[in-house]
């Protein structure tokens, strides 16, 4: 029989591994796709695939997911994670790559009830249906659990060799990765920053007062400390390694200031909507929360405080409030 091809979800963690493992188990050729936005990255992914030598696409869906993020069909989990939105949406954009990939079917590593709101049988059965992929969508960890698919009933992958797992537990997972000489993964943590409670509410407070961000400003919000004068969103660095980060993510319509006479944190000022200038009550504030968290730790006047150029951490001459 013609070896089949499948393009795989993958995540980097264990289930994604396992799924991918028991099709190469089957005779199936496994390429790997993963997804990008500034809600999760490729790192675990990348590092995954290199340890089961997988071929690792990667596909930033930023755009996509800021769309489906402000407004998800099937809601938020317990908080600003549209999962079953999300999960639609990588399965949507895996299948639109199967032809250029000469992929015959999408696979993923779910597992039936592992996840309740996510990962009950409605919920993938939405995912499969709302995706487009239907039943050319196979969960092999699941499968057998599941109504038969396309690669089954054709015979690209014989359902008695699928697994049957399901539920919270992990135990048959981590006794299948050692049966099978899988002992490099990730421990099971969300590896999804909307699933955080503490960056919830920063994202909620932004979407709250910048409905229209972008992914530039959701890159922004994952670092230091923030705080809000009207429309003008402050970021403090709280550590030398934020202070470089936020030189780096400063847009050529954004302010950094930092205290003139010591060291201290760096301030990035970005007013809304984008591209307006940060007013004069918004830069007091930025020169009050320099000297609060910095090492005086007492507010400072506006011509306490230096403007610094963009991407170089070098001071500029004049400086704001002058």
């Amino acid at each position: 029989m013609m070896s089949r091809k499948a393009l795989v979800l993958y995540s980097g963690g264990l289930d994604s591994m396992l799924a991918a493992e028991t099709l190469r188990r089957c005779g199936v050729e496994v390429i790997a796709v993963t997804f990008v936005t500034p809600f999760f990255g490729s790192g675990i992914a990348e590092e995954a695939a290199r340890i089961m030598g997988l071929k690792l696409e990667v596909s930033d869906i930023t755009r996509e997911h800021l769309e489906i993020l402000k407004n998800p069909r099937f809601g938020y989990g317990k908080n600003l994670n549209p999962c079953i939105d999300c999960h639609a949406l990588m399965v949507r954009t895996a299948l639109n790559r199967m032809e250029e990939l000469g992929a015959d079917f999408l696979a993923t590593g779910e597992v039936l009830g592992e996840r309740p709101k996510s990962q009950n049988k409605q919920a993938l059965e939405l995912v499969a249906r709302f995706s487009g992929a239907g039943d050319l969508l196979l969960r092999p960890l699941s499968a057998r659990l599941l109504p038969e698919t396309r690669p089954e009933r054709e015979g690209w992958v014989d359902r008695d060799r699928l697994l049957d797992i399901q539920g919270r537990s992990r135990k048959r997972q981590m006794e299948l990765a050692e049966e099978w000489g899988i002992d490099e993964y990730q421990s099971p943590a969300g590896g999804c920053l909307l699933t955080d409670p503490g960056f919830s509410r920063r994202l909620g407070e932004m979407m709250e007062k910048v409905p229209d961000f972008d992914g530039e400003d959701a890159q922004l919000i994952k670092v230091g400390r923030l705080a809000w004068a009207g429309q003008t969103l402050i970021v403090l660095g709280r550590r030398h390694d934020e202070n470089e980060r936020l030189i780096k993510l400063a847009l050529m319509t954004d302010l950094l200031l930092k205290e003139r006479e010591r060291p201290g944190p760096t301030a990035l000022l970005r007013t809304y909507p984008h591209g307006a200038s940060p007013g004069e009550e918004s830069i007091k504030e930025a020169a009050r929360l320099l000297g609060t968290y910095g090492k005086g730790k007492a507010p400072l006047r506006t011509d306490e405080v230096v403007e610094i150029e963009r991407g170089t951490g070098v001071e500029r001459p004049e400086s704001a409030g002058e």
